[in-house]
């Protein structure tokens, strides 16, 4: 008996330790970009981008999405928006370089309070709140629990309401107290190493991933087992979240854009973009046809030109986002009739 346990330790001890092993290498690849701040028994990582005095819009917030972290949304937003706003690009509790804090912060509505303690600590009153994909959940409890912080809200092909089906059975997995830590210690490193160019290639389809956007974001990251621990968990917990919270959205009284594709298939864009429509009085809805799950990359001018409509500049974003889908629909694949493949 004590020969087979041995055994079986074995493979499971050398796993663990490969995995810790690339952890440290995966840091020391993509090292923190940011300033870790105390919000109050733990901290929050984060990159505050002052503005000048020539700025035309407030403060704007991001908040990434599922197996993110800061730079993916700093990525797509610094060039376009530093030198107009002053930013802050967050890493979410457990996520990146932020520490995790206490069991609420497995909840959206715990980590929406960690980064409005965040904001306070960088002296930022107000924001326009950016939210993308799980992060659009966040953005949305920011705005129901911290109006008095919120100027705005602009959520990119958000998860918010509750879906058909279940989740990955990886992330079931993932979050169970021991076999959780097993797997994410012995498996889900080297695995999601196998798997991270498909899966990111996947998440932009049917768009076109940036050629440096792996290099650039850093999505290995959440590949570090206890990063990976904490995204689980997060996903776990989301159905349960959604569905208690949906029913108060329409308490929700800051201007919203809304801004999904109808080719995304990470999340349903007509249970969550358009029940947040309809449950958000005056909200704005765009619809872009051929856009698939990474607006914040795809039509990065759309966001922006939202962005600027809730600071008050006169736009017709239904125009914005019209031109942008005749963009996308001159570089989307053509796809040919039977009787044209037979000529």
């Amino acid at each position: 008996m004590l020969a087979a346990l041995l055994l079986l330790a074995i493979p499971i001890i050398a796993s663990v330790g490969y995995s810790i092993w690339q952890a440290r290498r995966l840091s020391a690849r993509f090292p923190n970009q940011g300033e870790l701040v105390d919000v109050g028994g733990f901290r929050m990582n984060c990159v505050h981008v002052a503005a000048p005095s020539s700025a035309d819009l407030p403060p704007v917030v991001f908040i990434h999405g599922a197996g993110g972290n800061l730079l993916d949304q700093m990525h797509a937003f610094r060039p376009a928006l530093e030198g107009r706003a002053e930013l802050l690009f967050v890493d979410r509790p457990g996520h990146g370089y932020s520490e995790r804090g206490g069991a609420v912060n497995g909840w959206p509505d715990g980590q929406a309070d960690a980064i409005a303690k965040l904001m306070e600590r960088r002296g930022i009153d107000r924001a326009i709140i950016v939210g993308h994909s799980f992060g659009g959940a966040i953005a949305a409890s920011f705005a129901l629990h911290h109006p008095e912080r919120t100027a705005g809200v602009v959520l990119l092909a958000p998860a918010t309401h509750p879906w058909p089906g279940g989740i990955d059975w990886y992330v079931t997995l993932t979050k169970l107290p021991c076999l959780g830590w097993v797997f994410a210690h012995t498996v889900a490193t080297p695995l999601g190493l196998r798997l991270i160019d498909s899966s990111t290639l996947s998440i932009f389809s049917p768009n076109t991933r940036p050629v440096d956007y792996i290099n650039k974001t850093a999505p290995h990251l959440v590949l570090r087992p206890m990063t990976f621990r904490h995204n689980a968990i997060d996903i776990a917990n989301l159905h349960a979240y959604v569905t208690r919270i949906s029913p108060r959205y329409g308490e929700i009284t800051a201007p919203t854009v809304i801004i999904t594709g109808d080719s995304d298939t990470i999340v349903l864009a007509d249970i969550h973009a358009r029940g947040l429509a309809r449950d958000i009085a005056g909200s704005e809805l765009l619809w872009i046809g051929n856009l698939g799950h990474k607006p914040d990359y795809v039509v990065t001018d759309v966001v922006v030109a939202a962005i600027e409509k809730l600071a008050g500049k006169p736009l017709d974003l239904q125009e914005v986002a019209r031109q942008a889908e005749a963009r996308l629909a001159a570089t989307a694949p053509r796809v040919l009739s039977d009787a044209q493949r037979t000529l």
